[in-house]
């Protein structure tokens, strides 16, 4: 199918993480990503299945014309600011940012009659969880500014369902890993996430990747999560665009593998996939870091028809490390 028979579909913030493998999976599976990102914390070398938009959401022309240009069927929303840290510290920044620029997209969105959207969403919002594993009828209770701006979001969204919009807020864990092909993989200046920060401490980049909590009540006594290979992150935003697309109800689920790992653990699985030594210190707790965060993904499975074919840590450190050893020279942020 050529670009121009493709369903065309905006992906907010493309230029990201998680943005940019979902385009190749769109494409892949026969969708004309474009991609609308103001490229602030974004890549432009990421964007490589569809036009760049470089915007701002709080541009309300240009993301009417946008609309307007190519029709698209559908939205998948990732533009967000996504620190937990740099939440605490300045809330009024990720409220404005998240809240802010959802609400303008929505009112866009109303105006050039587009009617599906599937949201970028977190399970920080649901704080300290009751119970492992998390399902959706879980408390929704956020700890920090960066949850709580996406559950106002969710909230956008459910009272925008009202009318004629359908959502689906998906509720990842922790993304992780890299494109398997070697193509893109995961960037951030700063950055901030376990698995990257293991293998820079690996790579002898960091001199030391840093434990924030020991003393958590769990088996070693430091966080557990639940990593979701971003491959799969990103089929699991295609099979939610189709489920909309054929008529599907707004709804929203968690998207994990069901199966946490502490802190501790991911140091040692890291340290024999790389053959390094990496060297730790323990530092405090961060503000907003529950125990335990593990997903009950069920309802996503039933629901989209998915299941995750990269679970192994193991398998997502190695496509993260292959990337950071080969391939994260090509991103001008590296």
């Amino acid at each position: 199918m050529s670009t121009s028979e493709a369903t065309a579909v905006l992906v907010t913030g493309g230029a990201g993480y998680i943005g940019s493998h979902t385009c190749k999976a769109l494409r892949r599976a026969g969708f004309a990503p474009i991609v609308y990102d103001d490229l602030s914390r974004g890549n432009p070398e990421a964007v490589k299945w569809g036009e760049l938009v470089v915007g701002d959401l709080a541009d309300r022309a240009l993301l009417r014309r946008t609309l307007a240009r190519h029709h698209p069927a559908a939205v998948i929303h990732f533009a967000a600011f996504t620190d937990v840290g740099e939440s605490n510290e300045n809330p009024a920044l990720y409220h404005r940012n998240n809240v802010g620029g959802t609400a303008e997209l929505l009112s866009a969105m109303h105006d050039c009659g587009v009617r599906h959207i599937v949201f970028s969403s977190s399970c920080a919002v649901y704080g300290v969880p009751r119970a492992v594993p998390i399902d959706e009828s879980s408390p929704v209770d956020p700890l920090n500014p960066y949850g709580a701006t996406k559950l106002l979001c969710e909230r956008m969204l459910r009272d925008c369902a009202v009318s004629t919009l359908t959502y689906m807020a998906l509720r990842y864990f922790n993304a992780a890993g890299a494109d398997p092909d070697g193509e893109i993989g995961e960037c951030h200046v700063p950055e901030t996430h376990a698995i990257p920060l293991l293998l820079d401490a690996a790579a002898g980049d960091l001199e030391a990747f840093t434990i924030f909590g020991d003393d958590y009540p769990t088996a070693d006594g430091t966080c557990i999560r639940d990593y979701i290979h971003v491959a799969d992150l990103a089929d699991a935003h295609v099979g939610a665009l189709r489920d909309l697309l054929a008529g599907g109800g707004s709804a929203a689920l968690n998207i994990g593998t069901g199966r946490g790992w502490s802190v501790r653990e991911l140091i040692e699985i890291a340290r024999k996939v790389t053959d390094r030594s990496i060297p730790i210190r323990v530092g405090a707790r961060r503000p907003g870091d529950p125990p335990s965060l593990v997903s009950n993904p069920a309802l996503a499975r039933k629901r989209l028809a998915w299941s995750p074919q990269h679970a192994d840590i193991a398998q997502q450190i190695a496509h993260a490390w292959a990337w950071r050893q080969n391939g994260r020279r090509a991103f001008k942020r590296a």
